[in-house]
Formats: structure tokens, C-alpha cells, sequence
């Protein structure tokens, strides 16, 4: 079991993953594996909605997704609808999956139009200053974020305006 403290980032600079790390180093987050309750239903959100490609399917079961960086950046589990559901916030666990979905303010406008027209509710919106951000939930209450980066000059050279105060955002 982990107990140690969480570490600062000591430059002024990001830098690449800990190299002094037991496993040396992260390179990548790969990928996301969720359990669905509705595996069909669940199917369509993440392919007609966000627009990840089935790329291979096990019967009634499984569903493996990716947006052609790699082999598969999202896998579903179906694990039927009288599983636990998500419990309330505050809890344990994944808060929400991050999906950059353009590089402007104008996709991301039209990303919230087509997501208003297909009846998705939009549960919130911020400006986190390296981001600006829409927030949806699938159909099992997963929260997702779209999100476009706005002048990752700003962060790559200053970390700490990653944790700069939440805004508004208005699209």
C-alpha cells in the first residue's frame, strides 16, 4: 500500500513521467475499461455521440473503442442493469474520464449545439484557464469531459496554472 506524500513538480517546467519511479516511469494514460449496465445503449453513446469507432465486439458482452491512436483507448463491460449503481458524489473513485475533442472554441461550441439537438444534458461548463470545458454523463452516470486546451504554451511552461481558479465559460 502507497503511503507516501504527494511531490510538487519541482521545475518550472512539465517534465516527462518520474524516471525514479518503482516502475520508471508512466509514458501514457492508455486506456479506460468501464462496466455498463446497458451494453447497447452504451454502444451508441460512446460511437454515435462522441464518435469512438467499434473496432471488435464479443457477443452481448464486451465492446472495445478507439480513436485510432492506439488499439483501444475505451473497452465496456456489460454487467447488466441491476448492478450497483454509481454512488453519489462525494465518493471514492473515477470523478469523470477527460476527452479533448478540438482545438478552438468554436468546435467546442459546435460540439455543445450537436449535443443540445440530440437531447444530451450539459450538467456544467468551466473555464480552468488551460481548458475549457463541457461536462455530460453517459448512460450509466459516468461524468465525461470535453474539453479543447486553450494556449498550452501557458501550462507547459507554468504547471501551476493547471490548478488556477474555475471561471464561467462562456461559449
Amino acid at each position: 500500500m502507497y503511503n507516501g506524500r504527494p511531490r510538487s513538480v519541482s521545475s518550472n517546467e512539465i517534465q516527462p513521467s518520474n524516471k525514479r519511479a518503482l516502475i520508471g516511469g508512466v509514458k501514457e494514460l492508455g486506456h479506460v475499461v468501464l462496466y455498463v449496465g446497458d451494453l447497447e445503449m452504451s454502444r451508441q453513446f460512446y460511437s454515435d455521440i462522441l464518435g469512438f469507432n467499434e473496432i471488435a465486439r464479443i457477443g452481448d458482452t464486451f465492446a472495445v473503442f478507439s480513436s485510432g491512436r492506439t488499439h483501444h483507448e475505451l473497452l465496456l463491460i456489460q454487467v447488466g442493469t441491476d448492478a450497483n449503481p454509481i454512488p453519489p458524489e462525494p465518493r471514492i473513485g473515477l470523478y469523470h474520464i477527460g476527452l479533448k475533442v478540438g482545438e478552438s472554441d468554436d468546435e467546442l461550441r459546435g460540439a455543445v449545439a450537436r449535443l443540445k439537438a440530440a437531447g444530451i444534458e450539459i450538467e456544467g461548463m468551466a473555464d480552468h484557464t488551460v481548458t475549457h470545458s463541457v461536462y455530460i454523463k453517459d448512460p450509466d452516470g459516468n461524468e465525461i469531459e470535453l474539453y479543447i486546451d486553450v494556449q498550452p504554451a501557458i501550462w507547459q511552461k507554468d504547471p501551476k496554472a493547471i490548478v488556477a481558479p474555475t471561471r464561467p465559460l462562456r461559449l
